[in-house]
């Protein structure tokens, strides 16, 4: 026990030096593994018209093929992936799951019809259902609570890096592969030139499952320990009595989030559909365009989110993340929602510049406000459970219900700007209104954890 003991405060010691440098180094190449995630589960928003026309589907089905598809197993194995990060070799499982992905990704060139398409977006997010849980739990082991919520906006950059880098190079590969003819590959066929797009993004991310192994497990800190000082072992029961003495927090920050990660999605899902339809861009132009605004505002945004987060912490104000999360919520719903009412696409990029900016805002502060608030054994499982309200409120309804109102509320196709428009702005009010009756609890949540430690 003195042994360990000795070893915790060494690891603690090393925050201050050489250790911060890893544990940034770690927060990077864990940010490169999130950015390939989005890249690969992106790409398809830029393909829905060859998409349409290839496999002759509607636009709920897209919705459909770039949300539940995905997000049914990625979010129903969320959880198992979470108690085995809390288990085991976390670093491990993220290199398995980016291997396994990036085959997937590159199978979807493969698929025929709807339903193997979205057998291959299933398995995508089989893959990519390791990442966060194990990277929630790497990084909260790394980083004093006073810097956490930077380090998982670092992180969390890699929704805004993959979402815009898949924008800019899928337009761009798109763009060059749209003039050639039909190409023969190797055990899959003659396929249509757009589909080289999948093989381009999915294979090189094998690479990137080797250079996980170039970070190292740490020492899992703030552990509960029984009265006699031993590390406890939590079965099931134990992690759900964890949870029902923070339920209130649990509660509030997963939907609040939920709804925030709905905005996104579908403005990651449509926008590229709107520039196309409404004012006749090709997949190059909008994906450029698109992808440049995404990934300087929304890593802009996602970084500054954190510093306000961990300077709101350092001032004392310890329910910090929610109060990132209100303020952002509620104003990316206002540009946002202005900007689709703009008649020019000038006024209407102007506006989504801040829209995407406070978008971005308050992701990496809510990813790190349940590791404020539990235990190291359920840290891993908390952040599953984090992304499994996520995946049922954002990633399925996100790219879904613009395609529906589209189709039934609206029955017209050039009125997906007015669809997304609904989408966010209703998400955006509700977002905000749970992360702020959250705030209460959450002060009282973050407290005992500290008296604990």
């Amino acid at each position: 026990m003195a042994v360990e003991a000795k070893r915790a405060a060494l690891s603690g010691a090393e925050v201050s030096g050489t250790g911060l440098r890893t544990a940034w180094y770690v927060a990077v190449i864990l940010m490169l593994c999130n950015t390939l995630s989005f890249i690969d589960r992106q790409i398809l928003s830029l393909l829905v018209t060859p998409i349409k026309h290839d496999l002759g589907i509607s636009d709920t089905a897209i919705g459909l093929l770039q949300g539940a598809a995905f997000a049914l197993f990625y979010t129903l194995l969320g959880l198992p992936m979470g108690r085995i990060a809390d288990r085991g070799s976390r670093r491990t499982l993220i290199a398995a799951g980016i291997f396994f992905w990036s085959i997937m990704t590159a199978m979807c060139a493969a698929a025929r019809s709807f339903s193997t398409l979205f057998f291959a977006r299933m398995g995508v997010g089989v893959g990519e259902a390791t990442l966060a849980p194990s990277a929630f739990s790497l990084i909260s082991d790394y980083f004093p609570r006073e810097r956490l919520g930077t380090a998982m906006s670092i992180f969390s950059m890699g929704i805004f890096f993959g979402s815009g880098l898949a924008l800019i190079v899928g337009g761009t590969v798109i763009g060059a592969v749209s003039q050639l003819p039909a190409v023969e590959v190797p055990l899959i066929g003659t396929i249509a030139s757009w589909r080289l797009t999948f093989l381009i993004v999915g294979l090189p991310g094998m690479l990137m499952a080797l250079l996980v192994y170039t970070i190292r497990e740490p020492l899992r800190q703030n552990l509960l320990r029984t009265t006699d000082g031993q590390v406890s072992r939590l079965g099931l029961s134990e992690v759900a009595a964890q949870l029902r003495l923070r339920w209130q927090s649990v509660v509030g920050i997963c939907l609040g989030l939920a709804f925030q990660a709905l905005c996104n999605y579908a403005q990651q899902a449509w926008l590229p559909t709107f520039f196309t339809r409404v004012h006749g861009w090709n997949a190059r132009q909008a994906g450029l365009t698109l992808g440049s605004l995404s990934l300087i505002t929304g890593v802009t945004g996602m970084y500054l989110g954190g510093r306000l987060c961990d300077f709101w912490q350092r001032r004392r104000l310890h329910d910090a993340p929610l109060r990132v999360g209100v303020l952002a919520t509620l104003s990316a719903g206002i540009f946002f929602c202005s900007a689709m009412s703009m008649p020019t696409v000038k006024w209407q990029l102007a506006l989504l510049v801040p829209a995407f900016f406070f978008l971005a805002m308050p992701v990496g502060s809510s990813y790190a406000s349940l590791q404020l608030i539990f235990p190291n054994q359920v840290r891993g499982q908390v952040g599953a459970l984090q992304i499994f309200t996520l995946n049922l409120g954002g990633l399925i309804l996100g790219p879904l219900l613009p395609g529906v109102f589209n189709d039934h509320l609206f029955r017209n196709a050039n009125m997906v700007g007015w669809s997304l428009a609904l989408t966010v702005g209703a998400a955006s009010l509700l977002s905000a209104a749970l992360f702020r009756a959250t705030w209460r609890p959450y002060r009282t949540h973050y407290f005992r954890m500290q008296e604990a430690q």
